[in-house]
Parts: C-alpha cells; sequence; structure tokens
C-alpha cells in the first residue's frame, strides 16, 4: 500500500477511481482529481505547501512533485503526463501537458496548456511556457509549435495510455 501521511493538520484527497503504486508517496496538502495515478517510487510532498491536481493525470515512476514554504504552491490541470523522474516545483501546469521524462520545472514557472516540456529540459525559475508549444534544451526554450499530430500522439496518446496502463493495476 502506498505511503500516505497527514502534516501539519492535512490529509492527502483523493478522487474516485485513483490509483497508487505500493512505494508512491503522498504527503500532507495534497488533493486529486478522478483517474489519477501515482506510479513507483512518485512523491508528492505537500508538507510545506499546497499541491492541487486536476483529473487524469499520471504521475510516473521516480517522479516528485513539491514547493516551496510559504512561497509556491503547485497546481496541476487535466490530462497531465508527469514523466519519469521529472521534477516538478512551485509551479502551474495547465491542462493537456505532458512533462518530459528527467525534467526540471523549476518555481514560479507557468505552462499553458496544450505543451510539451522534452525530456531532459530544464525550465528556468519563472519562465512561461506559451500554448501549443514543444520547449527544449537546459535552459528550455521553444524550440517549434505543437502540430495537431504531435498533440495528438504524444500528450493525448500518453494521458490515455496510463489511464490503461493503471487500470491493469486495478484489476489484480
Amino acid at each position: 500500500m502506498a505511503l500516505i501521511k497527514s502534516c501539519r493538520g492535512f490529509n492527502p484527497e483523493f478522487g474516485e477511481d485513483c490509483w497508487l503504486a505500493e512505494n508512491a508517496t503522498v504527503v500532507g496538502d495534497v488533493q486529486f482529481g478522478k483517474n489519477c495515478s501515482i506510479w513507483f517510487n512518485a512523491v508528492v510532498r505537500g508538507d510545506v505547501n499546497s499541491i492541487r491536481i486536476g483529473n487524469n493525470v499520471n504521475i510516473q515512476d521516480g517522479a516528485v512533485i513539491h514547493c516551496t514554504y510559504e512561497k509556491t504552491k503547485v497546481h496541476i490541470g487535466d490530462n497531465v503526463s508527469i514523466g519519469h523522474n521529472a521534477l516538478v516545483h512551485g509551479c502551474t501546469i495547465e491542462e493537456n501537458v505532458l512533462i518530459g521524462m528527467g525534467s526540471i520545472v523549476m518555481d514560479n514557472c507557468y505552462i499553458s496548456s496544450n505543451c510539451i516540456l522534452a525530456a531532459g529540459a530544464v525550465l528556468l525559475e519563472g519562465t512561461t511556457m506559451e500554448s501549443w508549444s514543444v520547449y527544449a534544451g537546459i535552459p528550455a526554450k521553444k524550440v517549434k509549435t505543437l502540430s495537431p499530430e504531435l498533440f495528438q500522439g504524444e500528450v493525448q496518446r500518453i494521458a490515455k495510455n496510463y489511464a490503461l496502463y493503471a487500470s491493469w493495476f486495478k484489476e489484480s
């Protein structure tokens, strides 16, 4: 069973039909929407500030979601995929976003809807990603406009696949 801990009087809350891996960790002031999945070794730490997560969000293996005490919170919209070993810290992510594997999103970043942050990218503090864009590199910069084909083939496909993968574990 996942490690779900209260902290400073806050208890994590989960919407209907969420799945958590046995070694996922969720702490403190965290609220999930419906149909979310938190994968192996992922950590969602709402100990120092609040974390709000929408519907159909997948937080993949080894990812860390955290914020800064008395400064930044995390807001994640619907249909967001947080890739393996990504670090998402004190930022806002709108809906229909793919955060690539091993990427870093720093405090006060704002990721608009319908975007991809490429694997390994580092989004420096205070950066805003414009809607329908792909950012890559260190520091991350816009490298192209997100085409409808890439949106369907990556952002929507991965979110849909992770809902399917979670269903396999819910059945066991």
